[in-house]
């Protein structure tokens, strides 16, 4: 789509706006329209601020045998995909476990229920003002509880602490439900280039951060579950043997140092130290091999400890792999075309 640029007086020029634009944002004439100069010299004209505060509703009908599940992972899309208000409206009655199920994804999804009745539920997020949101004080908190998990799976593992591995297990739905604020974050900022303008981030970059974010939910689920088989041990009375358990701490640290340095090296765009990861990952896949060899060796007559114990490598060597993602993601970041 063209426009000609016009003569408007002496020292003037304009150009008129799209009918159907204007019609898609409900302008009319005298109302306010802001514009951001982007970093490629392009011009983005967006509805004024009082325009841009109108909210972006949905409403998702449901059936009364509608799965919770599969309702909380609709509200979830909803919920990523930038909508302020969700109103769930029932065909019959909205049924008691539809509820609870609704009660609990609302306030991980930072949202609140404003009104409900028999058929219908409303929900509302907390917080409108995007713009006001710090991503890098976003990432920095979500990588400060993955680096936690991952730590304290180690330290479970080392120490047989049953304990701490259920505090471990206890974080992983905090880190899920912080991830999918900030995907809406970055999938909001992607389609309104003026939001990312005031996030400090391209629409492009939206996609790199978003695999960023993507691998550190994954290393908090494979931290938890490295916790989840500790508890599993500790209830049935078993320990992993302590040679064994000593290959898979060594291991397992080398592992989280490596995710903990792709992240630095995403975010300072360091590339060099992103090629880096990919040849010290090596070395954790040749103690993968180690440390499932030795649980099938000896006198180790337990199925439960043998499988734990791969599943335990299994999951230090896949926070690698993250840790692998990052840095690939990182170093095509770096080299990002930059005007």
């Amino acid at each position: 789509m063209e426009r000609k640029i016009m003569s408007l007086g002496r020292s003037s020029l304009v150009i008129s706006l799209p009918k159907n634009w204007i019609q898609l944002n409900s302008l009319n004439k005298g109302d306010v329209v802001s514009f951001a100069i982007q970093r490629d010299r392009s011009l983005v004209i967006s509805p004024g601020a009082e325009k841009k505060k109108r909210r972006n509703e949905i409403t998702v009908k449901i059936g009364t045998s509608e799965d919770a599940a599969l309702l909380v992972r609709r509200i979830t899309a909803c919920y990523l995909n930038g909508y302020f208000g969700i109103r769930l409206i029932s065909d019959q009655v909205i049924s008691a476990p539809q509820r609870d199920a609704v009660r609990n994804v609302a306030g991980k999804l930072f949202m609140r229920i404003m009104d409900s009745d028999a058929q219908t539920m409303y929900l509302e997020t907390l917080g409108e003002d995007e713009s006001a949101t710090s991503l890098q004080l976003a990432l920095k908190r979500i990588q400060t509880i993955c680096l936690s998990m991952c730590n304290d799976a180690l330290k479970s593992l080392k120490t047989n602490d049953v304990t701490l591995a259920k505090s471990v297990f206890s974080l992983d739905d905090e880190v899920d439900y912080f991830s999918f604020f900030i995907l809406r974050l970055l999938r909001n900022a992607a389609r309104d280039p003026v939001l990312a303008g005031e996030l400090g981030i391209d629409p492009v970059d939206c996609m790199d951060h978003q695999t960023l974010v993507h691998r550190m939910e994954h290393a908090a689920d494979y931290s938890a579950d490295i916790a989840r088989r500790m508890i599993m041990l500790g209830e049935s009375q078993q320990e992993i043997p302590k040679d064994v358990s000593t290959l898979m701490f060594a291991a397992g640290t080398e592992a989280l140092d490596l995710y903990a340095d792709a992240v630095n090296a995403f975010l300072s765009k360091d590339a060099a130290f992103s090629v880096k990861i990919f040849e010290q990952r090596r070395k954790i896949e040749k103690s993968d091999q180690e440390i499932k060899s030795k649980a099938f060796m000896g006198n180790q007559k337990s199925a439960l400890l043998a499988s734990a114990v791969c599943s335990i490598s299994d999951n230090i060597r896949k926070i690698a792999d993250c840790a692998a993602d990052i840095a690939e993601t990182g170093v095509n970041r770096a080299f990002k075309a930059e005007i």
